[in-house]
């Protein structure tokens, strides 16, 4: 299990996520493809030549969100969390375009006892995800609710 428990979390520690990623054209056509989003910011070349500020199609800001989310799961929730409660002030300050590779840190923003839920708690991250070229292209809060470290495992069935 790579994921931590909720104990071991505590405000202000960051991970950098060793995974990168390159996107590619194909990531951003069949993800807007697959949901449904016929933005032609996000298909259609030509138009974007001639009608966008960018000059050339950006990547969907949806599959950017679940990237920058999803590099951070091996190193914090993987086998840990409960669920996925919500995802706050998501922004994207700058585009993603074919050929960008992502790189995210995240940071622990606050970490809380559930009330209603004594074997668990409340984790808020903040995922930030940038390009190659060091800018920030996505930002969101996620909050999660994550497994308490069982009291009567053994060293074994533990981590750390």
């Amino acid at each position: 299990m790579a994921g931590l428990y909720f104990e071991e979390f505590f405000v202000g520690q960051v991970f950098q996520h060793a995974i990168r990623r390159t996107v590619s054209e194909m990531d951003n056509v069949l993800f807007s493809a697959l949901t449904h989003n016929p933005a032609a910011l996000h298909l259609d070349e030509e138009y974007c030549k001639n009608h966008s500020e960018f000059g050339q199609r950006i990547v969907n800001s949806v599959f950017t969100l679940g990237l920058i989310v999803g590099v951070s799961v091996g190193d914090t929730t993987l086998g840990t969390t409960v669920a996925n409660l919500g995802w706050d002030e998501v922004r994207f300050p700058k585009p993603l375009f074919h050929g960008d590779t992502v790189h995210v840190e995240t940071e622990v923003l606050e970490v809380r006892e559930s009330k209603t839920r004594p074997h668990q708690g409340i984790v808020i991250f903040q995922h930030r995800g940038f390009n190659q070229h060091q800018e920030l292209v996505a930002i969101c809060n996620r909050s999660a609710l994550m497994i308490k470290k069982p009291k009567d495992a053994s060293p074994e069935q533990t981590k750390g």
